[in-house]
């Protein structure tokens, strides 16, 4: 049986630094606030975004009138081998690599660290759109493309922590490098960090680009269909991969609604290997902006628990 405790979920985003403080195993929320990131902002040579986090785990604690050992953070870029910090994120959140949390909160136990897409899909196993299961690959659709995968139960990390970003993935092979030197990748194909480009400046958002789509725009419905089979063709390139039971899509696109999902699924249908008649599921997020706080919480909660039992 586990041993009901209390938890904080911190995820650190680019615009805004999410909190919640809750119970595991059930997930109350006890509290919940944010603040906003402030990404470049220091005062002395402690970026504010950190300020941000210890003053929410300081008021967390005073509002549940105890210290509360048990704290994950998640956080763009990939986790040090330890869990302990961000060990690499090159060109923004400037001071937060190798940021070593538990140092700068003054901890006697870990602050359990890790990437943002992989804190969102545990926060989704554990309450959200994929709970209980397995199997399960998300994608994080926004500016750019995150994602995170759940094989048998385990989070797939790799050696150097970069497991599960599948928007460095190829779709065009021809395709010119993205940022992390991938060829054509599922990023630049539906990213809205290249939507400008891609639209040759008539589109600025995503959500422009889809609402006049919905109106039969005929600019852009080529362009949103042809970002829906490149994330088509990496979705299939995916199952065939690691076989999840459910693919989950979250992020700020993912909100598309029928617009995205609609499209999506008959490409899908179209590609997809069949055997023994198996197919893909497609499925939105459940837990919104705070799947990452959420799965920071579990991560840091069940590293302890396993510690305990130990």
């Amino acid at each position: 049986m586990i041993t009901p405790r209390t938890a904080i979920g911190i995820d650190l985003g680019g615009t805004e630094v999410k909190g919640i403080a809750l119970t595991y195993p059930d997930g109350k929320i006890l509290a919940q606030e944010q603040r906003p990131t402030q990404d470049g902002d220091f005062e002395g040579e402690i970026p504010v975004f950190a300020k941000h986090v210890a003053d929410l785990v300081a008021r967390f604690e005073d509002g549940v009138g105890e210290a509360i050992t048990c704290i994950g953070l998640s956080a763009p870029g990939l986790a040090t081998p330890e869990g302990d910090a961000i060990g690499f994120i090159p060109q923004r959140m400037v001071g937060l690599e190798n940021l070593h949390w538990q140092s700068l909160l003054k901890r006697s136990h870990p602050i359990r660290v890790l990437n943002d897409a992989h804190a969102a899909l545990l926060g989704e196993i554990w309450l959200g759109a994929a709970k209980d299961l397995r199997d399960v690959v998300m994608y994080t659709l926004g500016t750019g493309v995150g994602g995170a995968i759940v094989s048998g139960g385990h989070l797939l990390q790799g050696h150097y922590r970069r497991a599960g970003h599948l928007g460095h993935m190829t779709v065009h092979f021809k395709g010119d490098p993205d940022t992390c030197n991938t060829p054509g990748s599922i990023e630049d194909a539906i990213g809205e960090m290249t939507l400008v480009q891609r639209s040759r400046g008539r589109f600025t958002t995503t959500a422009a680009l889809v609402e006049n789509y919905a109106k039969g725009d005929p600019m852009a419905r080529t362009l949103w269909l042809e970002s829906l089979r490149a994330l088509a063709a990496s979705i299939v390139s995916t199952a065939n991969a690691v076989d999840p039971e459910v693919f989950l899509l979250g992020g700020g696109i993912a909100s598309a609604g029928p617009h995205l999902f609609e499209p999506l699924k008959e490409f899908v249908r179209a590609f997809e290997w069949r055997p023994a008649n198996a197919h893909i599921v497609l499925r939105p997020a459940g837990l919104g902006p705070l799947a990452g706080a959420y799965g920071a919480a579990y991560h840091a909660a069940t590293l302890s628990s396993s510690q305990n039992h130990d």
